[in-house]
């Protein structure tokens, strides 16, 4: 009994240190002092042993405050939007929580209550605060970051100042979805373990075709070749000049077939060209894009060293001069095409210009191939044909006795074009490339046929059918000559021919057998550099 006596004063003791009431004395003794939170509790880290109820509930709000203007950084892709949790609706939902504080030590029977008090002195108890979040509210907030959504842009490739193509645009297109943002943000709230947080809404990316990670790729020179048209007249060189800019800049996808014809076409004044010499039936005529074939040659030798894959490619009818036997392309529209595929893993980037009197074609790609291996192409002509015999054609537009010589002989070829194939310097294979035949062709010359007398006109047609130059001068000694006013004599300088004023002349008609020769034609032919298949618009 003396035992328990003792037990019972000492937990009196330990009450009464505490400002704890004892049931039917708290009112005599403790009626002047409000009733105070035990020391050691916590609630939500907030040291509120001592204070009374009402700095409790303070001191908790200011913590529930300063929770609230916690930030939250929703990450929309890139683009950062700052916020805070009040602003998301976190909110305080165990606002009793006090009220288990209050009770603390002061319920249940004496024992308990002191086993209550001796436990605070060993270590604090802490209450924590449940948080929820207005769902509503995170909605629409997430919902107002729709602002970002964007649609695809596609990039596209231009030759910067570095001399190698730059990319300007190619990003994603962004929708963000609403529910699933949400739902991630109120996760990441109901989880928070404290700190700054950071959310990563659901955004769908919608790529464009033309991204700028696969045009970045486009930094490497894949084959490069140039040509000299320094011998052309004003209006070919104006056709080269132009068919290179409509070439120029333009990107071609993997697997992509890239026309010549396509881009350069139509021959037209509204499209740029001017008539300039190129070769119809191995004759000289003016004709719009006269001079597009050096265009097509050339990009043709930048597509070879790139090892693009060739899909379609002509020779000339007679021999060019401005590359080597089989290294030309010729382009007709509607007939003849230089085409290549890409067939490498990322676009690419066609260059070209013209600077002096030269053109050059550079394709820029993501070159893969091995470094130590290389490539050479060469001409190997097979067989040389020298041209014989003479070509003549009417023409409608001058009388009986103009004889022009269009074009000098062209020395015909059979060549075929090789692909060397290097490793580390040392030759390892070849490869045929393509084969061609370039025509021999004599010296063409130009008859004219108009006449008053039906029965001349028919005798030159007859003369000009056996390509006889003998013939077609027998009729301009014999048969009728154009009205004249007077009498005029031409010697043709590269045949050593001529005739003579008057002779033949029918009794009664004015004029005389009127020839024109000159060496233009042979200069329209160095010129233009090279002949067409039969077919115009080819030089």
């Amino acid at each position: 009994m003396k035992g328990s006596r003792l037990l019972a004063a000492c937990v009196l003791s330990t009450f009464l240190a505490a400002g704890c009431m004892l049931p039917g004395v708290g009112s005599r003794v403790f009626a002047a002092q409000e009733t105070t939170i035990a020391k050691g509790i916590y609630v939500e880290g907030v040291n509120v042993g001592g204070m009374t109820m009402e700095e409790a509930k303070q001191a908790i709000q200011a913590k529930v405050d300063e929770m609230g203007a916690t930030s939250v950084t929703l990450m929309f892709a890139d683009q950062p939007i700052t916020t805070t949790l009040s602003e998301l609706g976190y909110t305080w939902k165990n606002t009793d929580v006090l009220d288990g504080v209050k009770d603390f030590g002061t319920s249940g029977t004496i024992v308990d209550r002191y086993k209550a008090l001796k436990d605070l002195e060993i270590g604090r108890k802490n209450y924590p605060l449940v948080f929820t979040v207005n769902e509503e509210r995170v909605r629409n907030y997430v919902r107002t970051c729709s602002i970002y959504n964007s649609d695809p842009v596609e990039g596209r490739l231009y030759m910067g100042d570095s001399g190698v193509p730059e990319v300007e645009g190619g990003t994603d297109g962004l929708t963000l979805k609403v529910n699933k943002s949400a739902r991630e943000v109120r996760n990441a709230i109901e989880n928070w373990q404290g700190g700054d947080i950071r959310v990563d809404l659901v955004v769908e990316r919608v790529s464009p075709k033309a991204s700028y990670e696969l045009l970045s790729k486009v930094k490497d020179v894949m084959g490069s070749a140039t040509t000299d048209y320094s011998a052309s007249s004003w209006a070919r060189a104006v056709n080269v000049q132009n068919g290179c800019s409509l070439i120029n800049g333009s990107v071609v996808w993997p697997g992509e077939e890239f026309s010549v014809t396509a881009a350069v076409t139509p021959f037209s004044a509204e499209n740029g060209y001017q008539p300039a010499p190129s070769y119809e039936e191995n004759r000289v005529v003016d004709s719009y894009g006269g001079g597009i074939c050096q265009v097509s040659t050339t990009l043709y030798n930048a597509a070879l060293k790139s090892e693009m894959d060739i899909t379609a490619r002509s020779n000339h009818t007679m021999i060019v001069t401005y590359v080597e036997p089989s290294k030309d392309a010729a382009i007709a529209e509607g007939s003849m095409d230089m085409a290549f595929v890409n067939n490498t893993d990322a676009p690419i980037y066609i260059e070209g210009y013209t600077t002096g009197a030269t053109i050059t074609f550079t394709i820029f790609g993501h070159d893969t191939r091995d470094p130590a291996r290389s490539i050479e192409f060469e001409s190997r002509v097979l067989q040389t044909i020298e041209p014989s015999g003479i070509q003549m054609y009417p023409d409608t537009t001058q009388y009986i006795g103009y004889l022009s010589q269009t074009n000098t002989p062209h020395t015909g070829y059979s060549a075929e074009l090789w692909k060397n194939i290097y490793y580390d310097g040392v030759l390892q294979d070849s490869v045929q490339v393509n084969s061609s035949y370039y025509q021999a062709v004599g010296t063409i010359y130009s008859v004219g046929v108009k006449s008053y007398y039906p029965g001349v006109t028919q005798a030159m047609y007859q003369a000009i059918s056996m390509n006889s130059l003998e013939a077609v001068q027998n009729v301009m000694r014999n048969g009728n000559p154009p009205p004249q006013t007077q009498n005029t004599a031409a010697t043709d300088q590269n045949t050593g021919t001529g005739t003579d004023a008057g002779t033949g002349t029918p009794e009664g008609d004015p004029g005389a057998i009127n020839v024109t020769t000159s060496d233009s034609a042979t200069a329209v032919m160095d010129d233009s550099g090279d002949m067409d298949d039969n077919i115009a618009f080819v030089n």
